[in-house]
C-alpha cells in the first residue's frame, strides 16, 4: 500500500497530463487484464479471447464498461494487419503515458492498435507494443526509434513482435488419426493453415500434433476453445500450449533425420480442406510480406458444353515472377463462375510453388 501511495504521489502530473489528452484528443483508451489499449480488434474480439473480464476502465470516464466496446482506432477500413505488423517497446520510463507514446509511435506509421503494460498502482510495466496498419510500418519503427533516448537516461528499445500463431497439443492416444484430427479441429477453430501428426517425444505411445494458425488473434482464440475442455480429442491428458522452440527444433531435427514428419503426418497447409483457395493465398502473401495478389484473366475461347478458355495471370508484387497462362475450365451454366475457377487453379498452382520454395 506504501508503494502505491508513493506511485500515485510522484506521478500526478503526468496523470493528469495523459486525462487532459485524451479529453482533447477524444482517443479512447480502455484497459482490460493488465493493459491498456488504443485500438485494436473488432467489437467482441476481447470477450472472445480473454474470457469474462471483470470489466474495463476507460481513462477519463466515471463508469465501468463492456470490453465489448472497444473499437479500431477512427477512421480504419478494412481487415486487420497482416502478421509481422507489429513491434514490441521495451525500457520504457514507468510515468511515461500514452499521450507521450501514442504520438511518438504514429510519427513513423498509421496505428491500428497500441497496448501498454500497466500495474495495479498505475505505472506501466516498462513495455508496450505497436502494431501498424502494414509491416512497412513496423520497418519504420524499429528503423528510426529502436535506441531512441525518450527522457534522460532511458534509451528504449523497439524490435519486430514475436507473433505466436502454432499451437502444440501433446498426450493425443497413439490411434488418433489425421483424419479424425482434422474434422475436430476444423470444427472446433477458425483460420486453420495446417495440422501435422506426430509421435509425442515426451510421452510413450502418445502422438502430439501441430496446429498453425493465419494469425496470433486466431491461435489465441483457438487455444481457449481446445482448453476450455469442451473440444474432445480423446486424450485424457492433453495438454494444449503454444509451440515452444525447442520442440520445433526438434520436430525439425527428427523430419531431416528421418525424412519426414515423426507420425509421417499428411502435410495440409493450403490444403483446400482447410480453407478456399483464394483466401489461403492472401493469408500467406500477407505473413510472408508478399504484398496483395492481384488476378489479370481474359476469355480467349469459347466451347460447347461450357468450356471456356481463359488467359490469367497472377502477380504478388515481392514474388520475382509471375504466374499462370492459358487453362480451360467448364461452367456449370452460362456466367456462373468461369473467371473464379480459373483464378483458383492458377491459385492453387502458386501457393504450390510458393510453398515449395519457402519451406
Amino acid at each position: 500500500m506504501e508503494e502505491e501511495a508513493w506511485a500515485d504521489s510522484i506521478n500526478q502530473a503526468n496523470k493528469m497530463a495523459l486525462r487532459n489528452w485524451v479529453r482533447e484528443t477524444g482517443i479512447d483508451l480502455v484497459q482490460i487484464n493488465g493493459q491498456r489499449r488504443y485500438g485494436g480488434p473488432p467489437p467482441g474480439t476481447w470477450r472472445a479471447l480473454h474470457g469474462s473480464a471483470p470489466g474495463a476502465w476507460h481513462i477519463g470516464a466515471a463508469k465501468r464498461v463492456s470490453p465489448t466496446c472497444c473499437s479500431v482506432p477512427a477512421g480504419w477500413v478494412g481487415s486487420p494487419p497482416p502478421a509481422g505488423s507489429e513491434v514490441f517497446i521495451g525500457k520504457l520510463p514507468q510515468e511515461m503515458y500514452e499521450n507521450t507514446l501514442i504520438p511518438l509511435f504514429q510519427s513513423v506509421g498509421k496505428l491500428y492498435e497500441f497496448r501498454l503494460m500497466m500495474t495495479f498502482s498505475g505505472l506501466n510495466r516498462g513495455f508496450a507494443y505497436a502494431k501498424y496498419s502494414n509491416w512497412q510500418g513496423a520497418r519504420e519503427a524499429i528503423a528510426t526509434l529502436n535506441n531512441l533516448e525518450v527522457q534522460e537516461g532511458y534509451t528504449i528499445v523497439v524490435c519486430k513482435s514475436l507473433e505466436k500463431c502454432e499451437l502444440s497439443v501433446d498426450g493425443l492416444p497413439a490411434s488418433v488419426s489425421q483424419k479424425y484430427l482434422e474434422a475436430v479441429v476444423l470444427k472446433a477453430t477458425e483460420g486453420v493453415l495446417s495440422i501435422t501428426l506426430h509421435a509425442s517425444p515426451y510421452q510413450k505411445k502418445a502422438k502430439l500434433a501441430v496446429l498453425k494458425y493465419s494469425s496470433h488473434r486466431a491461435a489465441a482464440m483457438a487455444k481457449k476453445t481446445l482448453t476450455e475442455g469442451n473440444v474432445k480429442l480423446c486424450g485424457e491428458n492433453m495438454n494444449v500450449g503454444w509451440l515452444k522452440p525447442e520442440l520445433k527444433e526438434k520436430l525439425r531435427l527428427c523430419k531431416e533425420k528421418h525424412g519426414k514428419h515423426l507420425g509421417s503426418p499428411k502435410q495440409l497447409l493450403m490444403s483446400l480442406k482447410l480453407c478456399d483457395v483464394l483466401d489461403c493465398l492472401n493469408t500467406l502473401c500477407r505473413q510472408k510480406c508478399l504484398g496483395t495478389p492481384r488476378f489479370f484473366t481474359k476469355c480467349v475461347q469459347v466451347k460447347p458444353g461450357g468450356w471456356l478458355q481463359y488467359w490469367c495471370q497472377l502477380v504478388i508484387p515481392a514474388w520475382p515472377f509471375p504466374f499462370g497462362g492459358l487453362l480451360w475450365v467448364q461452367e456449370d451454366a452460362p456466367n456462373t463462375g468461369g473467371r473464379e475457377k480459373a483464378k483458383s487453379a492458377v491459385a492453387r498452382l502458386a501457393l504450390r510453388k510458393i510453398e515449395c520454395l519457402l519451406t
